[in-house]
């Protein structure tokens, strides 16, 4: 399981946070992300997490959706009104497509359903993390541009004609995405390739799911810039091309 050695990119160990009210759960993933070189903290209630994510901020969080005080959804919510963006995977052992889809809509940018596989949660973090840092790394002209749709890829801002949209980690690096390739028909595997960055076979619908969410933020009351080609995947072009 132990692979290449991931550091945060102004150096140091990856800060991650892992949330679950059963010590025994949060103790064996604690356990598995210090092998892999990582700095751990674990909290047990939603008002530690919140404390703990002051604190520390952290790369990385895994969150419970059960918690004894209020929801992972809560804790959440909560830490994405104070401006912390770092990505979140949820645990949750309700296997049901709704809780998952409510997951992510809250923000979170992954979940995982109990019980579950180490090596698979391990390998998701890892991609969270890569992702988050090449979100954050400095680009010669860090700004994106297709029609009036304009990405930052320095602040994470995103504004079309001039307005501003709020966007999720993996929103922003779908977008992204999208956006270096315009007028490009992109198939789901190519998406799930490199905005998920591990094995999402049979998930497919994580895309759909994802360019649902796009549409609305981007495209809602404006002319459309996020095409579906039947049959082949998606494209991104200027309005009215």
């Amino acid at each position: 399981m132990h692979a290449q050695k991931l550091e945060r990119t102004s150096g140091g160990k990856i800060r991650a946070l892992v949330v679950d009210d059963e010590e025994s759960i949060t103790q064996l993933i604690a356990m598995a992300l210090r092998y892999e070189g990582w700095e751990v903290d674990t909290a047990s209630t939603g008002a530690e997490a919140l404390e703990k994510i002051r604190v520390s901020a952290p790369d990385v969080a895994v969150l419970d959706i059960m918690l004894p005080d209020f929801d992972g959804l809560q804790l959440l919510a909560r830490t994405r009104a104070t401006g912390e963006t770092f990505p979140v995977l949820f645990l949750t052992a309700l296997d049901a497509v709704e809780d998952r889809v409510i997951g992510l809509t809250a923000g979170g940018d992954d979940y995982v359903v109990k019980p579950f596989s180490l090596e698979e949660l391990i390998a998701r973090l890892r991609g969270l993390v890569r992702r988050s840092q090449m979100a954050q790394a400095q680009q010669s002209d860090p700004v994106l541009r297709v029609g009036d749709l304009t990405l930052n890829e320095d602040s994470y801002e995103v504004e079309r004609a001039g307005q501003p949209i709020t966007v999720t980690n993996t929103e922003f690096e779908l977008l992204r995405f999208l956006m270096r390739n315009p007028n490009r028909v992109l198939s789901k595997a190519q998406i799930l390739d490199r905005v998920w960055a591990y094995d999402f076979t049979g998930k497919s619908t994580v895309v759909e799911l994802y360019i649902s969410y796009l549409r609305k933020k981007i495209d809602s009351g404006r002319a459309p810039m996020l095409h579906t080609v039947r049959g082949a995947g998606y494209m991104m072009k200027p309005a009215g091309q």
